[in-house]
């Protein structure tokens, strides 16, 4: 009879911990019952995450599937853009442009914190001399476009492509340290000094304390610890924008759909608004002026004293012109913008192989891992503050299925190394170091201004007409953090949840 009843308790409780995990009430486990952020039951954390939060000066661009590639003739037949089905990810991109402001703050940083590394310092600087021109006066651009406050919230020139992802990574630390100091993790610390200054994976890896005010606590030891990965607090880094990216966000196709019920879209886009003109249509105040910053014929980049048509000769403010429908300014015009991707005159693959790469289509891969110590930590950060990385070696992934090598940027180009030069400077301008530029710039005809031209630069170089922004990963549901992802039903109201036996 005892054991009788033992195994009625036994069945009982069972059944009452079978109930609770069956009400998803986000306490205990549906897996296994057992509770979750606990410490009698171990500790182990759900986060109540609230989703990401928006970046400094980042709208957010919700994904989809577009034709990406030339909306224009190709009036120079190069066929290095044929159209081609894709489909993004939802992620954020900037507002603006990065700004002359954006850029000194950066600089005035660097200049402060390596104080042992002046260098550092140095190689940041922008290339003011892209304004020389050997049959122009613009010798007073060189002296003032940067450095003036008039040309503040300017679009920044003459940073060459490795210069802006430097810059990407250094506003990854500066927005992720703001974070922890807003939420009251970290006291504010402006005298850091070379390797001790904030590093978003240093500082993960354990390699940066700081100036605590109060970790968060940790319900396993009943103490505190430093903010981790998952707790889902810091943001990813910036970044330059893919690509295929750029011209999503350029295009917007969303404006131009019928309703919010249906994938129909009324027509496709030459430009970042609808129509084959420059200029505004709708009748009102605004009709007839100039949509975006460009060269409207030879000699001709402003119109007339008295009647000026876009009102800048050479780059024009940031938020000046018109944003398109996700509200990003000067997607068209204004300068070109670099893109993460190596250029290659077939942007995709051959055609039996395009199918299995058209989601998120990037060329410019090269897979690298964090050097680990002997005890397969970190490894001791740079005199910089930063952890140290390696290259995948080709041997380490021989044996996987999604990919063989660690540096995959000349995947499927056409190219065998063992027998294929490419004669940089004496065949050809096109290597492995040339990055795609977008959007066209305040000295270009309105051609290049659709968002599927596209032209290339080395990545070491720069220009007057050249500028940039960056992106973001979108973590969770892509429409925003009401969106958790998938299409769910309801019926009566209520959402459908069916358990089958």
């Amino acid at each position: 009879m005892k054991n009788y009843f033992l195994a009625l308790i036994c069945i009982f409780s069972t059944s009452m911990l079978m109930t609770s995990c069956s009400k998803g009430d986000g306490e205990r486990s549906s897996a296994t019952g057992w509770k979750y952020n606990d410490p009698e039951w171990g500790g182990f954390e759900k986060k109540d995450y609230e989703g990401q939060v928006n970046g400094p000066n980042l709208v957010l661009v919700e994904g989809g599937t577009f034709s990406m590639g030339l909306t224009e003739e190709d009036v120079s037949f190069e066929w290095n853009n044929v159209p081609r089905r894709v489909t993004v990810s939802s992620f954020y991109m900037d507002e603006t442009e990065v700004s002359n402001i954006d850029w000194k703050e950066y600089l005035d940083w660097t200049r402060r914190t390596y104080k042992s590394y002046p260098q550092v310092w140095r190689e940041a600087l922008p290339d003011t001399l892209v304004w020389r021109e050997e049959l122009a006066f613009n010798e007073p651009l060189v002296e003032t476009y940067f450095r003036h406050p008039s040309y503040d919230e300017y679009p920044v020139v003459g940073v060459n492509w490795n210069q802006a992802n430097e810059f990407c990574k250094w506003r990854s630390n500066r927005v992720n340290e703001m974070i922890l100091i807003e939420k009251g993790i970290l006291n504010l610390n402006t005298n850091q000094i070379d390797s001790d200054n904030f590093d978003t994976k240093s500082y993960l890896a354990g390699q940066y304390q700081g100036d605590v005010r109060k970790n968060i606590p940790d319900l396993q030891t009943g103490g505190e610890r430093q903010v981790e990965f998952d707790d889902g607090i810091m943001l990813p880094d910036y970044r330059l924008p893919t690509e295929a990216e750029w011209e999503y966000a350029a295009l917007a196709l969303q404006g131009n759909q019928n309703t919010r019920k249906d994938e129909n879209i009324t027509d496709r886009r030459i430009y970042p608004w609808n129509g084959r003109t420059a200029r505004y249509q709708k009748r009102n105040g605004n009709q007839g002026k100039i949509l975006a910053n460009f060269k409207r014929g030879r000699g001709d980049y402003m119109g007339m004293s008295g009647n000026l048509n876009d009102h800048a000769s050479s780059t024009g403010p940031v938020r000046s012109f018109f944003p398109n429908d996700f509200g990003l300014y000067n997607m068209s015009g204004n300068v070109s913008e670099w893109t993460a991707d190596v250029y290659r005159p077939l942007t995709s693959m051959t055609l039996s192989d395009a199918e299995n790469h058209d989601l998120n289509p990037y060329r410019g891969n090269k897979f690298s891992e964090i050097i680990l110590d002997e005890d397969g930590r970190a490894a001791e950060k740079d005199s910089l503050g930063r952890l140290q990385y390696r290259m995948v070696e080709d041997d380490e992934v021989a044996e996987r299925e999604n990919y063989k090598s660690g540096n995959v940027v000349d995947y499927k180009d056409g190219d065998n190394k063992e027998f294929v030069s490419y004669g940089y400077g004496e065949y050809t301008l096109i290597n492995d170091s040339v990055r795609v530029i977008k959007g066209g710039s305040w000295a270009d005809r309105l051609y290049w201004l659709s968002p599927g031209a596209r032209r290339f630069k080395d990545e070491a170089k720069a220009d007057k007409t050249l500028g940039f922004r960056c992106a973001m990963i979108r973590v969770g549901g892509p429409a925003g953090n009401e969106d958790t992802g998938g299409n769910e039903f309801k019926e009566g109201g209520r959402k459908i949840q069916r358990r089958y036996k």
